[in-house]
């Protein structure tokens, strides 16, 4: 199994959202409306998302108008409002917002030189049809390859100038109403603009967020998880031997004191405690062997590798749904369809 793959031949950016709206279609239309489900579930009403959508735009058209821009092309193509495609990028937001609950999300290992990567991509399993794979040059010459969602301008990825992400959510007390620009913008103009850990930091400090999260910013020699939530933003470098982890939870001394956790029993400390009892293992060349190295599943283990509760409501069942490592020296990325145990060398998609 595979993800769907998408090749943009625009370099404009209202035309390349129209592009990929008219092809991908079917599937954004289906992740909105999965998110009107999850939002509903979590609390929110038709007229906050709305109006949370609109408010997604309106910040997004402040910091990054050629982003909104997309928003709207994407929009277009898919016979939906602007703010519809908004609400996909700004669901960190909206789930802020709503103070939605969860459990689940994302475990990131880095180590260099390489560098040498892998990470679970967590979410609900009424999503799992969402993720495609979708390359595009944001300038001429400048390709950015990245594992999204139907509709959203960017996630994990990779670009030609040799730098790439990881991303997990995090939660802050600092966490508002006041929907800022999404986190998946943040990631998307790093992708476009950034060629070092350091211009990728710049450009998050740059965003008004209301909502917290990391993205774990790495090159052939150099790594730092940006941390970013409402009350700041700070850059956690790796240890003296390289390695670089991150889950779900604020790692920067200042902004743990905020920390809010989704549930009084976060698995995010165990999930970090996995990563570094196997860094030997997630050490290696081999994308494969690191992927199994992220293998552990719960309850009596720390639950890295998530496989939904089906007697839960839809905001509490959480499903790995991508194991992803990068190649940022070569703009590669290899994403696996599922968990890390059902990880074999023949079940990535090199992209």
């Amino acid at each position: 199994m595979t993800f769907p793959t998408f090749t943009s031949t625009q370099l404009d950016p209202r035309a390349r959202g129209k592009e990929l709206g008219t092809h991908r279609r079917r599937a954004i239309i289906a992740n909105f409306a999965g998110y009107l489900d999850l939002f509903t579930v979590a609390g929110a009403t038709p007229s906050q998302v709305r109006a949370w959508g609109k408010q997604a735009l309106d910040r997004s058209a402040a910091w990054a108008p050629q982003l909104a821009d997309e928003i709207t092309g994407i929009a277009s193509g898919a016979g939906l409002e602007p703010w519809q495609v908004a609400v996909v990028n700004a669901r960190t937001e909206i789930l802020a917002a709503v103070a939605a609950p969860g459990e689940g999300e994302c475990s990131t290992s880095v180590v260099l030189p390489g560098p040498r990567t892998v990470q679970t991509w967590d979410w609900h399993d009424h999503l799992r049809d969402a993720p495609m794979l979708w390359e595009f040059e944001s300038r001429p010459g400048h390709v950015v390859r990245t594992f999204t969602e139907a509709g959203a301008l960017a996630k994990i990825g990779v670009n030609t100038a040799g730098l790439g992400i990881h991303f997990n959510i995090l939660r802050h007390r600092s966490d508002h109403t006041d929907v800022g620009v999404p986190v998946h913008l943040i990631a998307r103009r790093i992708l476009e603009e950034a060629a070092t850990v350091e211009e990728a930091a710049v450009i998050a400090r740059s965003a008004p967020v209301s909502a917290s999260t990391v993205i774990t910013a790495v090159t052939s020699d150099d790594a730092g998880s940006i941390e970013i939530s409402p009350a700041g933003v700070a850059v956690i470098p790796p240890e003296p031997d390289g390695v670089l982890q991150h889950c779900n939870h604020f790692l920067d001394p200042a902004l743990a004191e905020g920390e809010r956790h989704a549930t009084d029993r976060p698995s995010t400390y165990e999930r970090l405690k996995h990563l570094r009892d196997h860094v030997a293992e997630l050490s290696g060349d081999d994308h494969t062997a690191r992927a199994l190295a992220m293998l552990s599943h719960g309850p009596d283990a720390a639950p890295v590798c998530a496989h939904p509760d089906q007697t839960q409501p839809i905001n509490q069942r959480w499903e790995t749904v991508a194991t992803i490592a990068l190649d940022p020296r070569a703009g590669r990325m290899w994403v696996h369809q599922g968990g890390p145990c059902q990880v074999t060398e023949e079940t990535w998609q090199t992209f």
